[in-house]
C-alpha cells in the first residue's frame, strides 16, 4: 500500500510523480500536485498509466460526500497502463504488459471472502484497501493511497488485471469499475437467457449494465426519466424503454421483472421500483451508497416474496472475468476522451448528467504538461 506518510522512505526508493487531486474538503476543483510513488519491491509492479476513467465515486470522494475522505485525495480507480518495472518476486507479469488496476490494491488475504476471490467484501481489520483514499476501515494511522489521476502507480501483482488483446485499451478502463460493478450482481443473482431484466438509469453504470445483460441473453428494459435516451438504450441492446415518470406505463409493468439493477447514484424512493418485480424477483442497488428517500414498504415485498439487496464492485477474479467476457462479446464502454487539464469541466458535466457515457483521461496530456 502506498501511503502519504514518511514510513520506510529510508529503505524504499521513491520517485516524484505529477498528479491532480484535492487538498482539503473545501472543494474548489482538482489542482496539479506532486506525490511520491515507491518503486516496485518483491511482488509489486510499477505501471505507466496510459488511461484513467472518471467515475461518479471520484466526485463523491473528493468532495467528502461520504465523510471518510483522506486528504490529499488523488482520485482514479479505472486504470489502464503499461508495466515499466517489476519486483524480484513477480511471476504473473513482465515489463511491457498492458494491464489494469481497478478499485482495490490490497486486502487481508486471510478471511473467507478473500480466500474465495471476493476481496471487495474483505472482513479483515481494515477491510480492503482502495486504489485511492486508503483502507475502507481507517485504523487511525492516516494511511492513504493515491489513484490514477497521475502518471504512474505501484501495485502488488495479485491486484493487477490482464487486459485481453481483444479490447481497445483506450476505451477499456471503465470496465474495471463500471463493468464489474454491474456484472458482479448479475452473476451472483444468476441472470440468464430469457430473464426479464430492468436497468434503472442509463449513465456510466447503466449503459454497461445493458450491454452485459444483453450478452447474458436477458430481455432488457431500460427504466429512465430521459426520453432522449431511448435511441441510445436500444442501440446498446435494450428491448424496451420504460419512462419512470409515466405512471400508467409503470403500473402496466408491475410484477414484470425477474431482476432489476438500480444505478441511480443519489437518494430515490426504492418503492417506485419494488412493485415492478415479479414473484421472487430481486432489485439490487449499485449506485446509491446511502439511505433511500423513503422507508421500504414491506407489504409490497412480502406479497411477492421480493428481495432488495446491495452490491459493491467485484473481486479480482470476477474483474478479470468481466474483462474477458467483454473481449469475447465485443463490449466496450461509450467514452469521451479528455485531457487531464479538463478534469474539472468533466466533473461538472458528470454532475449535470451531460456525459455520454464515461469520460476517460488520456494521461499523455499530464506527461506533456510535465515536460513543458
Amino acid at each position: 500500500m502506498e501511503t502519504n506518510t514518511a514510513e520506510a522512505t529510508a529503505t524504499v526508493e521513491t520517485i516524484k510523480t505529477p498528479a491532480y487531486g484535492a487538498t482539503n474538503s473545501i472543494f474548489n476543483g482538482l489542482k496539479r500536485m506532486e506525490i511520491e510513488r515507491r518503486l516496485p519491491q518483491g511482488d509489486e509492479v510499477h505501471i505507466e498509466i496510459l488511461y484513467c476513467g472518471v467515475c461518479h465515486s471520484d466526485v463523491h470522494q473528493v468532495k467528502n460526500d461520504w465523510k471518510n475522505t483522506v486528504y490529499p485525495c488523488v482520485p482514479g480507480h479505472e486504470i489502464v497502463g503499461r508495466i515499466s518495472q517489476i519486483g524480484s518476486a513477480v511471476t504473473k507479469f513482465k515489463v511491457g504488459d498492458i494491464v489494469g488496476v481497478g478499485c482495490m490494491v490490497d486486502s487481508c488475504g486471510e478471511c473467507q471472502p478473500c480466500k474465495h476471490g471476493e476481496e471487495n467484501y474483505c472482513q479483515g481489520p481494515v477491510s480492503w484497501t482502495a486504489t485511492y483514499n486508503g483502507p475502507m476501515k481507517p485504523d487511525g494511522s492516516g494511511a492513504n493511497t493515491f489513484g490514477g489521476y497521475s502518471t504512474n502507480i505501484t501495485v502488488k501483482e495479485s491486484f493487477v488485471l490482464r487486459i485481453p488483446d481483444g479490447l481497445d485499451i483506450s476505451k477499456a478502463a471503465p470496465i474495471l469499475c463500471a463493468g464489474v460493478t454491474t456484472y458482479s450482481p448479475m452473476r451472483h443473482w444468476k441472470v440468464k437467457a430469457g430473464d426479464q431484466v430492468g436497468i434503472v438509469g442509463l449513465g456510466g453504470l447503466g449503459h454497461m449494465a445493458v450491454k452485459l445483460a444483453k450478452a447474458l441473453g436477458a430481455s432488457v428494459t431500460v427504466i429512465t426519466t430521459s426520453k432522449d435516451k431511448k435511441a441510445d438504450a436500444e442501440a446498446f441492446g435494450a428491448h424496451e424503454v420504460l419512462l419512470s415518470t409515466d405512471s400508467a406505463a409503470m403500473k402496466q409493468h408491475e410484477a414484470t421483472f425477474d431482476f432489476i439493477l438500480n444505478t441511480i447514484p443519489d437518494m430515490y424512493d426504492i418503492n417506485d421500483y419494488v412493485s415492478l418485480l415479479n414473484l421472487d424477483g430481486t432489485i439490487v442497488a449499485v449506485g446509491l451508497l446511502g439511505e433511500y428517500k423513503k422507508p421500504l414498504n414491506n407489504m409490497d415485498m412480502a406479497t411477492y416474496r421480493r428481495s432488495v439487496a446491495g452490491s459493491i464492485i467485484g473481486g479480482i477474479r470476477e474483474t478479470q472475468e468481466v474483462l474477458d467476457f467483454c473481449a469475447e462479446h465485443n463490449i466496450l464502454p461509450e467514452v469521451q476522451m479528455i485531457r487531464m487539464q479538463d478534469i474539472n469541466k468533466a466533473f461538472d458535466d458528470l454532475l449535470d448528467k451531460e456525459v455520454r457515457y464515461r469520460h476517460i483521461i488520456d494521461m499523455q496530456s499530464l506527461k506533456e504538461e510535465e515536460a513543458a
